[in-house]
């Protein structure tokens, strides 16, 4: 009883942190570029009984043995990177990968962040900045008084120059693809950072050859969280937290009848 009360409570644990990481996700359920995350469980170690396999004669084994598991716990919360659904905006510095790939970010202190939301600005300079004022990487920087920026499917940014019919190229948006997307380390603001379950930044021209998507100006990805997937998550998180209690009180109940047993 002493293993089913340990058991149950790792349980209530493990569907704690499973109910967070839901909760998380339906925080962001309007969050640009967010990707769910799914919690995943193992179980704990095992107490053999009787090991399968034992010997139990002269020429025989056990052929199923007697283990007790000891609970479980949560592995993980894996980065889910399937594709969002797509926003019309009237903002034509606005993107969408359609595919693999991250925007670069280049953060105050130097180093590169990577992105899925492509709600771009300028800022007072003409570069194309995060909404917290961080500058794309490559630079991208559109002049005072221009008009009619074109962002090409491989990231090929253009604008009209007041009296001038050709258009003039204001540079080239790269993207950036990972071997291993879920082993990306969340930061907030939408950004994250390489670590070495990612591995290293692969970097080429969207719809390029290194398999990264193409772009779509004019639009925004949205979450990919399915709010009505949360709910029956949250159901199920919430009747398997209640089943773990239940057995905590059972198993609490039967040390009763035997501290009862001596009087």
């Amino acid at each position: 009883m002493i293993r089913a009360l340990y058991s149950a409570a790792s349980g209530m644990t493990a569907q704690q942190l499973n109910v967070d990481n839901i909760a998380n996700n339906l925080a962001n359920a309007n969050t640009l570029g967010y990707k769910m995350r799914r919690a995943q469980f193992q179980d704990l170690m095992y107490q053999d009984m009787v090991t399968p396999g034992a010997s139990a004669g002269s020429q025989t084994v056990v052929p199923t043995g007697l283990q007790i598991g000891l609970g479980a716990r949560t592995a993980s919360n894996e980065i889910i990177f399937t594709q969002g659904s797509f926003s019309l905006t009237d903002n034509p510095l606005d993107m969408v990968i359609q595919g693999r790939g991250f925007f670069q970010i280049r953060r105050p202190s130097g180093e590169l962040a990577y992105t899925r939301a492509g709600a771009f600005h300028l800022d007072r300079d003409g570069n194309m900045v995060t909404s917290d004022g961080d500058p794309l990487e490559p630079q991208i920087t559109i002049p005072p008084g221009a008009g009619g920026v074109t962002i090409a499917t491989d990231g090929t940014v253009s604008f009209l120059q007041q009296g001038q019919t050709a258009a003039q190229l204001a540079g080239q948006i790269q993207l950036a693809d990972f071997q291993n997307p879920a082993g990306l380390n969340s930061v907030g603001r939408n950004l994250y950072l390489p670590t070495d379950a990612s591995g290293q930044a692969t970097v080429g021209n969207p719809g390029g050859q290194e398999g990264l998507g193409s772009l779509l100006q004019g639009y925004t990805e949205q979450s990919n969280v399915s709010v009505v997937e949360e709910f029956v998550n949250l159901i199920l998180a919430q009747r398997a937290y209640e089943a773990n209690s239940k057995v905590v009180k059972a198993a609490d109940e039967m040390y009763q009848q035997i501290n009862n047993l001596t009087r």
